[in-house]
């Protein structure tokens, strides 16, 4: 299990994506949480396994292709601390 760090920028806030985001991990069997950032990029982090976690970034990425300007990621080990998938307001 690891942990994926996300940080997604562009038009990505006031179009849906933070939900969108809970509804692939929910379906990919990821934890963690997701929240929109006061410098207007969407902070995502996400635990389990890494084709899972791959599979759900190529998922928002497709889903949201025109809107995503630039995407910044980094893999940590997994903390394990978190029971399901969030939205942060």
């Amino acid at each position: 299990m690891i942990q994926a760090h996300i940080f997604y920028s562009g038009r990505v806030q006031g179009v849906g994506f933070r939900f969108t985001a809970e509804r692939y991990a929910l379906a990919a069997g990821l934890k963690g949480w997701v929240k929109n950032l006061p410098n207007g990029y969407v902070e995502i982090l996400v635990e389990g396994p890494k084709e899972k976690i791959e599979e759900f970034c190529q998922d928002v990425e497709s889903h949201f292709q025109d809107y995503i300007k630039d995407k910044t990621i980094d893999f940590t080990l997994a903390q394990g601390i978190h029971s399901d998938f969030r939205v942060m307001v």
